[in-house]
């Protein structure tokens, strides 16, 4: 039986249903609490049981947030960014509200605990929120724009499948216009259900690609043996995690020791990814751009591609 609890909500599910009712029993002698019944809605998170799997979304919370914002009535796009979009501070553009810039990005935020979809452009127009501009503004009403077309999207966890754990990794070498950091993009995998994934602006800027690239493959080895740890809760053991990466280089650095003494420009935080490897906790495993669905987190697709990606991950429109 297992029972997660966040504040004052409860949930709880077991391959034995008499262990639910008793637990629910016990907890309302003890405590004063209600039972919702099957879950279909936990902290903003609309749930839907079916007897071939899970579907989560949060088609109700983009409809409030596109009426918060007033833009009900906007013209829906296919992609949340455009291919061509290239943000910069803007210091000449005009100014706008930066409490409605910052509220809609918040918004946007919360939306991506099932929206992968989103969190690329949402956390690279999170980066201007100090000095926001008109510029800023309209990427952001795109992202918007883009979820009126489609407020049902989500994530589908099939049942009886392959619990096979994977990771991919990759970054975008030099992507910020500003400092020219690079983006880490990481997704983790429980066979064909995305489970986790993260795209954030590197903390130094690489001097290679390779350097980018094995600093993304780090990122995504701290958060594979997390997940390795949680799962010990449940019960399952996961090792040798493939983590699957364009770029040959980063392998080699990782698994050649002749390599190392070359690398002794990285901050010594990332090289913690040798260790783990070594110990076969994870193994890094090429794969071809083409197939590299951490793609989604590192830069804007034109839509066939951008269809592709998000297909691949797991999300579908379910109504």
């Amino acid at each position: 039986m297992l029972v997660q609890i966040y504040v004052v909500d409860i949930i709880f599910g077991s391959t034995n249903e008499s262990l639910c009712k008793d637990f629910e029993s016990l907890m309302k002698y003890k405590f004063e609490m209600s039972s919702m019944g099957e879950l279909t809605f936990f902290l903003g998170l609309q749930v839907k049981q079916t007897f071939t799997g899970i579907f989560i979304s949060q088609s109700k919370y983009v409809k409030d947030i596109l009426e918060r914002f007033k833009l009900t009535d906007c013209k829906a796009l296919g992609t949340p960014m455009s291919k061509t979009t290239s943000l910069s501070p803007d210091l000449e553009g005009e100014d706008v509200d930066q409490h409605q810039y910052r509220a809609m990005i918040g918004s946007l935020m919360y939306l991506t605990a099932s929206r992968p979809d989103i969190m690329f452009a949402t956390c690279l127009c999170a980066r201007f929120q100090a000095n926001p501009k008109v510029s800023h503004m309209l990427v952001v009403k795109r992202i918007f724009r883009y979820l009126k077309g489609a407020p049902g999207l989500g994530l589908w966890y099939p049942r009886n499948e392959d619990f096979q754990f994977m990771a991919y990794t990759d970054s975008d070498y030099g992507g910020c216009n500003i400092s020219k950091k690079s983006t880490s993009g990481g997704c983790q995998f429980l066979g064909s259900r995305i489970v986790s994934w993260q795209c954030k602006k590197q903390y130094c800027v690489s001097t290679s690609t390779a350097e980018a690239e094995y600093i993304a493959a780090s990122s995504c080895c701290a958060q594979v043996i997390w997940i390795q740890n949680q799962m010990k809760d449940y019960g399952v053991e996961l090792f040798n995690t493939p983590i699957q990466i364009d770029n040959s280089s980063a392998i080699s650095i990782t698994n050649n020791p002749a390599k190392h003494s070359k690398t002794k420009h990285i901050d010594i935080r990332y090289h913690f990814i040798r260790d783990c490897a070594e110990k076969k906790l994870i193994h890094l495993v090429i794969v071809d751009t083409e197939h590299n669905l951490v793609d989604l987190f590192t830069k804007a697709f034109d839509e066939g591609r951008f269809r592709y990606l998000i297909t691949a991950i797991g999300m579908i429109n379910f109504e």
